[in-house]
């Protein structure tokens, strides 16, 4: 057991080794995380959704804009669009479950806002339609994804893909990179910035 524990571990190491030694992949990180910004310098929001595992990420991520990363400063608004059950319920009855995000975003996406899909596979129909409503109202839209980045990969103004097939890695580095999203924005908008 002990052996498999520590293959768990660099596989996971291998993969974030992966996306440092792709510069390109680096570049595009540093022009999302400046995308981001400029949202809230221009008095937007951001929006996130994903299904399963990547609905705790997209929530996990609106909680840490909201609320705070790693010092107190004003809060961002964010909107995981995974949280409320009542939407969920109503719009996959009503409509059904692929519309649960893009109605959410009809209702409350404005141009210039961000929208943020994460989905392991790029390939989740719901997040799919929400990339079509997100560009509908002229919302910056950015694919975080793994695998071949799937179709979202194709629609998204910016597609993250991390370099993976294995599911618990893309999401380990998912988790990652919406990290240091929460890190630079932070000290973009109220810290000294970041070199």
């Amino acid at each position: 057991m002990k052996n498999y524990i520590i293959n768990q571990i660099n596989d996971s190491a291998v993969t974030k080794k992966a996306i440092v030694d792709n510069e390109a992949l680096i570049d595009l990180l540093v022009v999302v995380a400046k995308a981001c910004v400029e949202v809230y310098r221009n008095g937007k929001k951001i929006l996130i959704a994903g299904n399963g595992g990547s609905a705790a990420d997209a929530q996990h991520f609106a909680a840490e804009l909201v609320g705070r990363y790693g010092f107190d400063r004003p809060s961002l608004p964010s909107i995981a669009l995974t949280t409320d059950s009542s939407n969920l319920t109503a719009i996959g009855n009503d409509y059904g479950y692929e519309y649960v995000f893009s109605r959410q975003l009809e209702g409350l996406a404005q141009e210039g806002d961000l929208f943020i899909g994460i989905s392991t596979s790029g390939n989740s129909q719901n997040v799919i339609n929400a990339f079509i409503s997100a560009k509908e109202r002229g919302v910056t839209t950015v694919a975080l994804v793994g695998r071949d980045g799937g179709k979202m990969a194709v629609m998204a103004d910016y597609a993250i893909i991390v370099p993976s097939n294995a599911t618990p890695r893309i999401q380990e580095s998912h988790l990652l990179i919406e990290h240091m999203l929460c890190d630079i924005i932070e000290k973009e908008i109220f810290g000294g910035g970041v070199a």
